[in-house]
C-alpha cells in the first residue's frame, strides 16, 4: 500500500495565531478536503431529487437548511488519512449525512419539534407523514448508495 497522502499535524505553534493562542477552524480543517466536499454536495442533492415533487421539494428545503456537514468532513478527512485513492469515499461521506438527515426528519416528529437551526422542520412544513416518508425515502437511497460501492465487507 502507497504511504499515506496526509498533510502533517502541525504543533501549536506552526498554527495560525502561534503557540498561546491557537485556533484551529472547520475552515483551516476542511481545506485538504474542500475539492471533494463539492462532490459530496452534489451527490446529496442528486439523491435528494425526485419526480415525486414533494420529495424535491423537502429535499432542497433540507439541502437550504445547511449545517457544517461534519460527518462526511469526518470520512473525508479518514479517508486521506489512510491514503484512499478510490472514489467510493465521495458517495460513502454522502452517505453518513444522508442517513444523518433522515434521522432528523424522524427525530423531529418523535420530538414534536418545529424549529431546527432556526427554520420551521420539515414536519412542521409538510407534516409528519411526510416527514417520515421522505426520511424512509432518503434512508431508501443511502442504502442504494451504499450497495452501489459494491464494498459490502
Amino acid at each position: 500500500m502507497p504511504a499515506p497522502n496526509v498533510t502533517a499535524i502541525r504543533k501549536p505553534a506552526d498554527l495560525p495565531g502561534g503557540s498561546e493562542n491557537p485556533r484551529i477552524t472547520l475552515s483551516t480543517v476542511t481545506t485538504p478536503v474542500r475539492h471533494e466536499l463539492v462532490a459530496v454536495e452534489r451527490a446529496i442533492q442528486a439523491q435528494l431529487k425526485s419526480d415525486v415533487a414533494l420529495i424535491s421539494q423537502m429535499g432542497a428545503y433540507l439541502v437550504a437548511a445547511g449545517g457544517k456537514r461534519l460527518r462526511p468532513i469526518t470520512v473525508l478527512l479518514a479517508a486521506h488519512s489512510i491514503g484512499y485513492q478510490g472514489k467510493d469515499h465521495i458517495a460513502l461521506a454522502a452517505v453518513v449525512e444522508l442517513i444523518h438527515t433522515a434521522t432528523l426528519l424522524h427525530d423531529d416528529v418523535v420530538d414534536e419539534s418545529t424549529l431546527r437551526r432556526g427554520r420551521e422542520t420539515a414536519n412542521a412544513v409538510w407534516g409528519n407523514a411526510a416527514s417520515v416518508l421522505v426520511g424512509d425515502f432518503i434512508y431508501s437511497r443511502s442504502f442504494e448508495m451504499m450497495v452501489a460501492t459494491n464494498r459490502m465487507r
